[in-house]
């Protein structure tokens, strides 16, 4: 049985990456990428977002670390062992994968593509690392960096959640550096200062990139053909 998971697996694998060299990366779905450094508030901003916005979905990572107190595995993360995600990667499961503050995550690359390919939108939570590798693969995928409004802030925010230890703090505030040093590489930036404005900004993101012509291309295939319109320029 197992090995019969593994081959259906990987000829969904396989199937996806065709379908994705045919349509040259582009599908009825877009795949957005939201990344900051803990503490920007990445993760209440993209909670409203799929709230208020029922045509998008969040892609559910696999991760080894521990599941925080209000966490639910198949929810938040699919929580597992560093032995089940090393096999995983092995099989070739995971669209990127990357060790950040020594756990490791992974985002599934077959359920992405099913989501896309149907017509949904998928959102991701990432690091800097994950999105790069993602960008490499799905050249319209569209990442947004959040922002603190500064250093002091982002500071108050790791201690005020009261969710980690401090030398677990400190070791976040100094990988921030080098996190926002990345900030450049996304296409779209928010600074959440004030909560309603950032993600009033992120679904005005959201919104514009849905009637992108690559975008309307993929979802209105027939309407496009009727009316004349070419795309095969689209890259």
């Amino acid at each position: 049985m197992e090995q019969a998971t593994m081959e259906q697996a990987t000829m969904e694998q396989a199937a996806g990456r065709n379908q994705g060299m045919k349509n040259n990366g582009h599908y009825p779905g877009n795949l957005f990428m939201v990344i900051a450094p803990s503490g920007a508030g990445k993760s209440s901003l993209v909670s409203a977002l799929i709230e208020m916005d029922s045509a998008i979905g969040l892609s559910i990572s696999y991760t080894t670390r521990a599941p925080r107190a209000n966490e639910r595995d198949g929810e938040h993360y699919h929580f597992t062992s560093v032995e089940d995600f090393v096999l995983r990667e092995q099989r070739g499961e995971f669209l990127e994968s990357a060790q950040v503050h020594g756990n490791y995550y992974g985002t599934s690359r077959v359920w992405i593509e099913a989501q896309m390919r149907a017509g949904r939108d998928v959102l991701l939570e990432i690091d800097w690392q994950g999105a790069q590798q993602i960008q490499q693969q799905f050249q319209n995928a569209v990442g947004i960096f959040i922002l603190p409004p500064s250093l002091d802030a982002l500071r108050q925010r790791l201690y005020a959640r009261g969710q980690d230890a401090p030398e677990v703090i400190a070791q976040r505030l100094l990988a921030a550096g080098g996190e926002l040093a990345h900030a450049s590489d996304a296409q779209y930036v928010v600074i959440n200062e004030h909560f309603d404005e950032a993600l009033a900004q992120l679904h005005s993101i959201v919104v514009a990139t849905r009637t992108r012509f690559a975008s309307q291309a993929a979802r209105h295939a027939g309407l496009f053909e009727q009316l004349g319109i070419a795309v095969d320029h689209i890259r």
